[in-house]
């Protein structure tokens, strides 16, 4: 028999109106798959201000005339502002129930595909943490340095830096690890800098990380990319922050 798990998927939405449809539409590609019993989706609308409130309205609706199949449960919560994608992945942690968690953009940079490779460790070894890498070596990528990426470039070799990881993107949108691992920790940032925090507090806990390939179809800013320089500032000032943290267990009353 194949053995199977759980996954939550957390999707912070932020002013993506044109794309939260066609990328909450991918995840159906999870249901297909054996590896998976049963899958939670949680979408946060982080206080978008365009039309997103309205299409995730439809989307809802369409729900219930469409047959998703038995294992998807979804759940969708509205932030009052725009907080951040640490945030709204904080908000979407606290309803995770499954054995495993990770986070979707809501647009399509990242295919939901990549997923089933990332589950597939967990259940063949002892592992904690699973990295999907667009700059692994072994990923498929243009030819050429775009400034983006020498600035993850940088800040995953500073990160590696304090962490002892030896990570290729640690920027990665697509890090999944398990929900108790991830409800233990106590992650504090509200936007980007969640990132480095992240790997850098697992990294503190010991965990067993492992980093795998993915496939990636960027956007420009100008196609509607949200992150910029002055979040690069932000997790470099950051990643020494959290080196310096020892708030890495989450107190339990």
């Amino acid at each position: 028999m194949t053995p199977t798990t759980t996954l939550s998927v957390i999707v912070p939405v932020f002013n993506e109106q044109s794309l939260v449809h066609a990328s909450l539409s991918r995840l159906r590609v999870l249901g297909d798959s054996p590896l998976l019993s049963s899958i939670r989706v949680i979408v946060v609308d982080d206080g978008s201000r365009d039309q997103t409130a309205t299409v995730l309205q439809q989307f809802q609706q369409s729900l219930q005339r469409d047959d998703w199949g038995a294992k998807f449960v979804w759940e969708f919560v509205r932030h009052p502002r725009n907080y951040g994608k640490g945030k709204a992945l904080r908000t979407g942690l606290a309803l995770a129930d499954t054995d495993l968690t990770v986070c979707q953009d809501a647009d399509l940079e990242y295919h939901p595909q990549e997923l089933l490779g990332m589950i597939r460790l967990f259940l063949e070894g002892e592992v904690d943490a699973v990295f999907g890498s667009r700059f692994h070596r072994a990923a498929p990528r243009p030819r050429g340095l775009s400034p983006h990426r020498m600035v993850n470039g940088f800040l995953t070799a500073l990160s590696n830096l304090v962490s002892r990881l030896n990570l290729s993107d640690m920027e990665t949108c697509y890090k999944m690890v398990r929900t108790d691992l991830l409800k233990s920790i106590p992650l504090e940032s509200n936007d980007f800098r969640i990132e480095p925090e992240l790997a850098i507090k697992l990294a503190k806990r010991g965990a067993r990380l492992l980093e795998v390939p993915i496939g990636y179809a960027g956007r420009s800013y100008q196609e509607g990319k949200k992150i910029n320089w002055k979040d690069g500032l932000k997790a470099v000032l950051a990643i020494f922050r959290f080196a310096l943290s020892d708030r890495i267990n989450r107190k339990v009353n």
